[in-house]
């Protein structure tokens, strides 16, 4: 077993002699999201490496620090990968629900494109608190688990000819839309990830570069923590505390081990 297989399931806790079947990628993914956490710490501090296999084993599996989506989900990929699954990275471009138009970043989001069986399904790690923590596939059923119903929509778009959308737990009574992307301009070099990270680093429009944002998922709902505010959602009901920095640190390490 090679070093990043052993390390990762170490990581999030799942047996190293157990064969990692596609009926069993739900239990890694959820594992794996409340585990994880999707944060952006390397960004605000400047401290950004390049992205390569050997550095993303580093940071998430060495040193346990979490990551955006073009870590998140090409650290997954390479796991999936050595677990004999057959999968690529693919690009898509971010929806800003609230603004109802998508980002002008340009295609910054990194999801995976699994296929099995001769079908092709979304497996996505790096989506914040919008986790399917379940393969979705690109046939348009709706697929539920404990974080809510996702499915895949074929779309007509300059932006992609697909769209993951989403009815989170708690948080949507209609359907939002996460993002769009192209399953035949899958990532061709993992380097592409190094062109994403200067943007998200970079460009003033980029919404991960202005404050601190640590996110995972819990059994029980998710919890979220930034420089002036922490977030507990448990069972549906949300508390949330206003926070100095010193209590970011506490509850940095207190709930993230960061």
């Amino acid at each position: 077993m090679s070093g990043l297989n052993a390390l990762f399931r170490k990581r999030i806790g799942f047996p190293e002699n157990e064969e990692i079947t596609f009926e069993s990628l739900d239990q890694v993914l959820e594992q794996t999201a409340q585990t994880i956490p999707f944060e952006n710490l390397c960004i605000i501090d400047k401290q950004t490496s390049d992205i390569t296999k050997e550095n993303l084993v580093k940071k998430i599996l060495v040193k346990n620090e979490g990551g955006l989506c073009y870590e998140l989900n090409a650290i997954f990929y390479f796991f999936l990968v050595e677990n004999g699954f057959d999968a690529v990275l693919a690009r898509g471009v971010v929806y800003e629900n609230t603004a109802q138009e998508y980002l002008t970043l340009g295609r910054t989001h990194v999801t995976i494109l699994l296929i099995h069986e001769q079908q092709t399904y979304v497996v996505d790690t790096g989506f914040g608190g919008n986790l399917p923590l379940k393969p979705v596939p690109l046939t348009g059923e709706t697929v539920a688990s404990a974080n809510g119903e996702f499915r895949i929509k074929k779309v007509d778009s300059e932006h992609g000819d697909y769209v993951l959308e989403m009815k989170v737990n708690h948080k949507d009574t209609d359907w939002k839309t996460g993002y769009a992307f192209n399953p035949q301009q899958p990532v061709s070099d993992i380097s592409e990830m190094n062109e994403i990270q200067t943007i998200i680093a970079e460009n003033e429009k980029s919404p991960f570069n202005k404050k601190p944002l640590v996110t995972r998922l819990t059994s029980r709902g998710n919890v979220t923590l930034t420089n002036t505010s922490f977030t507990k959602w448990e069972d549906g009901k949300a508390a949330k505390e206003e926070i100095d920095n010193k209590r970011f640190k506490e509850l940095l390490k207190q709930h993230f081990k960061l």
